[in-house]
């Protein structure tokens, strides 16, 4: 793949309180990369939402920044801008002029988007990083105008609104004096007005059996931060939850101090201390209301939303887009180490084939979810020699587990990249580094999950997927068999898995007999072990 044969494109998401820009590098493969994430606070809603008007300050930093934003994408050869603009713009009698000042003076073209579509790309952004499958999560993004929210599972939404609740409106509205403490008094207006707003909403969301909550505004994200630092005395990590009896013990300490206080609290950003205790307001009301005791975090959102509308819309990308977000960033990672795609699903199906056939004989009792890590393993055991062949199995472990790869907890990340490591040379033992610091779950499946691997690993030794079909069956009282079915003569493939059966027996307590037959003719020829 050579750079002739991609395409930059930049997203801008013009919100009431920030600007974003992402910019990625499109390419024909299927995938995208990152290039760059930008964000700048202008406080375009500033002074607005009484008056209806832009004031004409916050447009002098919104046209700046984009302007910025916009120069920054051309440097980068961007062959498209995509701009939209959202609650304040859309709420503004002086929108029209705001709109010609940024063609104008930025050189962008900028559409106003209504709440609806805005809840629907800050959906299709959500659901593109987390893997939800069939569980149904309801999307809560505060903005500075507005609230999106919106309910589905991986595959479509159920629901979308957007409310007029939004940080700085309810600044406005409800916080006097915001270098002072939030007074009770003002703070349980404030929540019944949310309610007030909301109550339509409530009524319809609660017809649906929620799983989950994700929040994906970075106010959610700095509520989280704040949270880590007051009780688990550190910074917010990955797989972090922010719970609402958390939550309303950040809004008491919050609260309670004067903005200067507040901008020195332990994980706050101090651009936001302001107008924080309206959004944590927000997301109180919401999960008391729904009954949810705790919001996931979500890091995209909006922008991330444009990028998959537009991979959606283009007929080289639609392919991978369609696919589950676990399934799409495992293949993005293979793909961007240039992997050989062929053998590793042939390696990822034979993988499958012996897990349920094992399954199926009682040699474990492991399920759905150590079916798909094996799946995925599979798919990238061989990445690692993209850096080099010379111990590609750990470089392999390195990269699966510093990828930061979409819908995977930290430890199903540990499990995936240790299952990788150990296909190849020793099996995993207790006291290898590596083994050592898995969970208890994954020190019980990694084993079973590696010794499969070596065998599929084995099976497809020639990278020539002769070996059609494999499994495992009871062999009387002896133990297992090992039938496959091949296509023709594949001697490597056998004298590879010959070389594990000393160690299937040492993981499955049952030793283990090989035999083969051509896929052309259904005699059996029983090979020696």
């Amino acid at each position: 793949m050579t750079e002739s044969d991609s395409h930059v494109v930049a997203f801008v998401d013009i919100g009431t309180n920030a600007i974003r820009m992402l910019l990625v590098r499109v390419t024909p493969a299927h995938s995208h990369k990152v290039l760059m994430q930008q964000r700048e606070a202008v406080r375009l809603g500033e002074g607005e939402f009484r008056s209806r008007v832009l004031q004409e300050e916050a447009m002098e930093r919104a046209v700046l920044v984009c302007r910025k934003f916009a120069d920054l994408a051309r440097s980068h050869q961007a062959r498209e801008i995509i701009a939209v603009a959202t609650s304040a713009t859309r709420e503004a009698r002086n929108q029209a002029a705001f709109i010609e000042r940024l063609e104008e003076e930025a050189g962008l073209t900028v559409h106003v988007i209504s709440g609806t579509e805005e809840a629907r790309l800050i959906y299709l952004g959500v659901v593109s990083g987390v893997h939800l499958d069939k569980r149904l999560g309801l999307i809560l993004d505060i903005g500075g105008g507005s609230t999106e929210v919106a309910v589905g599972d991986q595959q479509r939404f159920r629901f979308l609104e957007s409310l007029k609740l939004g940080t700085i409106r309810l600044t406005s509205l409800y916080v006097p004096h915001p270098e002072k403490p939030v007074s009770t008094e003002d703070y349980n207006a404030m929540r019944e007005h949310i309610r007030s707003v909301a109550v339509r909403t409530f009524q319809h969301v609660r017809r649906y059996a929620l799983d989950m909550a994700i929040g994906s505004s970075g106010t959610v994200a700095n509520l989280a931060d704040v949270a880590a630092r007051m009780y688990l005395k550190r910074r917010r990590e990955r797989d972090d939850v922010l719970a609402l009896e958390q939550l309303k013990g950040v809004i008491a300490l919050l609260r309670s101090l004067p903005l200067q206080k507040r901008k020195e609290v332990p994980g706050i950003n101090p651009e936001r201390a302001d107008i924080i205790i309206p959004g944590a307001a927000i997301i109180e009301v919401f999960l008391t209301e729904l009954a949810l005791g705790a919001i996931h975090i979500s890091e995209r959102g909006l922008r991330d939303g444009l990028l998959m509308d537009y991979l959606s819309r283009t007929d080289e990308t639609r392919t991978l887009t369609e696919m589950p977000v676990r399934v799409r960033s495992v293949l993005q990672l293979g793909r961007s180490c240039h992997f050989e795609e062929a053998h590793a699903r042939h390696v990822a199906d034979v993988s499958l084939m012996l897990f349920d056939s094992a399954k199926a004989l009682g040699l474990h009792k492991f399920g759905g979810p150590e079916r798909d890590l094996l799946e995925y393993a599979a798919l990238l055991h061989d990445i690692g020699t993209f850096v080099s062949y010379e111990n590609h199995h750990a470089h392999s472990h390195y990269l699966i587990h510093n990828a930061d790869l979409l819908g995977f907890d930290r430890m199903e990340l540990a499990c995936m990249a240790a299952t990788a490591y150990f296909h190849r040379r020793t099996p995993p033992r207790k006291k290898h580094p590596l083994f050592a610091t898995l969970d208890p779950q994954a020190k019980r499946a990694v084993p079973v999950l590696s010794m499969i691997l070596r065998m599929a690993e084995s099976l497809d030794r020639s990278h020539a997927s002769l070996v059609k079909s494999v499994v495992l069956e009871r062999n009387g009282s002896k133990g297992t068999v090992l039938e496959i079915r091949a296509s023709q003569d594949c001697e490597l493939e056998l004298w590879g898995v010959r070389h594990h059966l000393d160690a299937f027996e040492n993981v499955f307590g049952q030793p283990l007999e090989v035999r083969v037959a051509r896929s052309e003719a259904d005699t059996t020829v029983a090979e020696a072990t």
